[in-house]
């Protein structure tokens, strides 16, 4: 039994690495015993507060038989960090806020989303209803700079489209919190979920909330006329603002995406230890140290890139150099044109620099394709590494690499005829939604090099025993013998 669960592994591994056994035990073995059998539950993260310390002095034996006791009496779903509902239901909700992003971009490039001047979280629910309520919004939208500088010509009809664009990025937003917020609270009072899955959803639901304020916030930023005159800008959303509110948005959906992907692969493992057993070996490979660090940058540099787009899209910076990869007749603009005096407030220009960083559309087009060529080549290089290295790799990483290397390529292929093409509305859609897509392989990526928790590797162990008795108390008591 040993040698088949072992026979993937590393000849030098030790086996107290794979069940994550060496720190249970050598804490264990200083204090007095926990007596599991008296337990009602058996936690993945700690014995619960029922279980009694003995007074009769532990042996690592004794340790390992009330472990697999304990393991036996216990019926699998009561070891699970939480439901496998749980896990679908945030996958599927993650899933809503990739939506709403999309949304968000197609009310961005309608240029509707300073169509409604009001923020009305409860009554602003349902659209004008007659004929007076339509004329009523509309003449509130006539008073706002962007109708009286850019859309003095639109009438009613024209208004109900732009207005019903942003009306449903709002209830889409609406709807979220509600799918969110109440199965969250249905799950923790049923106890489908363990503590440290509750302290993460109350954390993602108060993220939440704020998204609400701050997209107010960022559509203010369009309809107040003195920040305007202060930014010199045209009646649109202050781009720190508009990338302020993508970035949560971006937090939002890889956290709900990484909680629930966690959820269902340890979930995976419970149902067959054998082969998570087998997983884990080659997780603890420390070959594969440098590729999780490497991962967790490259979904870094992704993030980063999707926000230099953030700041591209609120100075509408894609509307000028349309030209790849040139911009212009040059490969790069001239030094006065990337750090123009211009954007400097300060008298002694100390605010040159980061002013034109983050506010000069032509800087901010050069930076982000700078980003975007990193993350090209980022993704290129850690595909030819895996490929050349497929053997050390769980089969579902290697797929998940070729995966993001078909996804970045779309990704800039869109980007490349976005900007070519002045960026319409289909191209430009397409463009956001590739980003996302982009985050999500690098975030699956990243999840299937974790190395599985240390709770998580005894239960396993534990379950093992549960399968196969002998062999598994062979597998546990080794791995104590190891610990010592």
């Amino acid at each position: 039994m040993l040698k088949n669960i072992l026979k993937n592994a590393r000849p030098n591994l030790r086996l107290g690495t794979l069940l994550g056994a060496r720190t249970f035990t050598r804490s264990a073995l200083s204090r007095p015993v926990m007596n599991l059998q008296n337990c009602s539950s058996f936690s993945l993260s700690k014995v619960t507060r029922s279980c009694l310390p003995s007074t009769r002095s532990l042996s690592s034996s004794s340790v390992l038989r009330q472990l697999e006791m304990a393991v036996k009496k216990q019926p699998a779903k009561n070891l699970l960090n939480s439901s496998k509902q749980v896990g679908y239901w945030l996958i599927g909700t993650s899933g809503l806020v990739f939506g709403i992003v999309v949304l968000g971009g197609l009310t961005r490039l309608t240029e509707s989303g300073l169509s409604i001047t009001e923020w009305k979280p409860v009554t602003g629910t349902l659209p004008p209803m007659s004929e007076a309520e339509w004329l009523e919004e509309f003449a509130k939208y006539r008073e706002s700079p962007e109708f009286q500088q850019l859309n003095s010509h639109i009438d009613l009809d024209e208004f109900k489209f732009i207005f019903f664009m942003e009306w449903a990025h709002r209830l889409w937003g609406r709807a979220i919190g509600a799918i969110f917020v109440l199965p969250a609270v249905y799950f923790a009072v049923a106890k489908k979920t363990s503590p440290r899955v509750n302290r993460r959803v109350f954390m993602l639901a108060c993220v939440l909330g704020l998204q609400g304020f701050i997209g107010w916030w960022m559509v203010k930023s369009g309809l107040d006329q003195e920040q305007l005159d202060e930014r010199k800008s045209k009646p649109t959303v202050s781009q720190y603002r508009l990338t302020t509110h993508l970035g949560i948005a971006f937090v939002l959906y890889l956290g709900m995406l990484w909680t629930g992907l966690e959820i269902l692969r340890e979930a995976k493992w419970v149902k067959d230890p054998k082969k998570a057993i087998a997983l884990f070996a080659k997780l603890d490979n420390p070959a594969l140290k440098p590729l999780r660090r490497t991962s967790l940058g490259l979904l870094t540099l992704t993030f980063i890139t999707a926000m230099s787009g953030g700041l591209v899209a609120g100075l509408d910076a894609g509307l000028i150099y349309n030209t790849f990869p040139h911009m212009g007749d040059e490969w790069i603009p001239s030094k006065r044109e990337l750090f123009d005096q211009h954007f400097a407030r300060k008298d002694d220009a100390s605010d040159l620099f980061w002013r034109n960083m983050l506010e000069n559309p032509t800087t901010v087009q050069l930076n982000h394709r700078i980003l975007a060529t990193a993350t090209f080549i980022g993704v290129f290089g850690l595909h030819m590494w895996v490929n050349r290295r497929k053997h050390l790799l769980p089969k579902n990483a290697v797929r998940s690499m070729h995966a993001m290397m078909g996804v970045v390529t779309l990704q800039a292929t869109l980007g490349i005829f976005a900007l070519l093409y002045l960026v319409p509305i289909s191209l430009g859609s397409l463009h956001q939604a590739g980003a996302i897509a982009l985050l999500t392989n690098a975030l699956v990526f990243a999840s299937q090099l974790r190395r599985p928790r240390v709770p998580m590797r005894i239960l396993i162990g534990g379950l093992s025993t549960r399968a196969a008795p002998k062999a598994g108390s062979k597998i546990l008591t080794e791995a104590a013998q190891s610990a010592k």
